[in-house]
């Protein structure tokens, strides 16, 4: 069972390094990462680079999510004769996080996190996926800030693996973790939310 974790955690972490948004901005011939709030996320891509890099850069994100939790539940684990165990699914997904917000070779520095949390739990239960797309869409689209749409997402997921398994409190930790991860690197999103100098969407950076 260790082995099985610790291969499914480093399967992880290496799917979460592919930083969309950085290849994006190279083939653009900038660092995305430059310009804006910083980071290789969807939302600063599409205040620098526009709507189709920003298109490519969340599928990117999204699906190496997607892939890496799959690959854990179907391919690793089984081979590991481990079955079930609902909770390591999901911290297989939290170590695509991990890679996606700190890769290595790119000295740890890449984005925030929630398209590739949104495939995580997507890859985990659809029908949690969906809802959590919709929180972010509706409060994204009524505040135009994508920060609050991400934070107001992040903060249902532990409710919601309670609805679904309540007795396993393993799972339900690992989501308080995606949350509290999600949140901690929104800290200056925050910070700007409550002193109202946010920047909003379809705001755009110079370059």
């Amino acid at each position: 069972m260790t082995l099985c974790i610790i291969v499914c955690m480093i399967t992880g972490y290496l799917f979460g390094c592919f930083q969309t948004g950085y290849f994006v901005g190279k083939i653009n011939k900038i660092d995305i990462r430059d310009y804006g709030s910083g980071n290789s996320g969807t939302t600063n891509t599409l205040r620098t680079l526009g709507k189709t890099a920003a298109l490519i850069t969340f599928l990117g994100d999204a699906v190496k999510g997607l892939i890496a939790v799959n690959l854990a539940r179907y391919i690793i684990m089984p081979a590991f004769g481990v079955e079930g165990q609902s909770a390591l699914w999901l911290l297989t997904g939290f170590a695509v996080v991990l890679g996606h917000n700190f890769p290595f070779y790119l000295g740890f520095k890449g984005g925030k996190g929630i398209a590739t949390t949104g495939g995580v739990i997507f890859a985990f239960h659809w029908q949690l996926g969906l809802f959590c797309a919709l929180i972010f869409g509706v409060i994204t689209a009524i505040t135009k800030y994508v920060s609050l749409g991400s934070i107001c997402m992040v903060l249902v997921i532990p409710f919601i693996l309670y609805y679904i398994e309540p007795n396993n409190w393993a799972l339900i930790a690992v989501g308080c973790v995606f949350t509290a991860m999600a949140i901690w690197r929104h800290r200056a999103n925050i910070d700007r939310l409550i002193h109202g100098t946010e920047n909003k969407l379809g705001q755009k950076v110079d370059r």
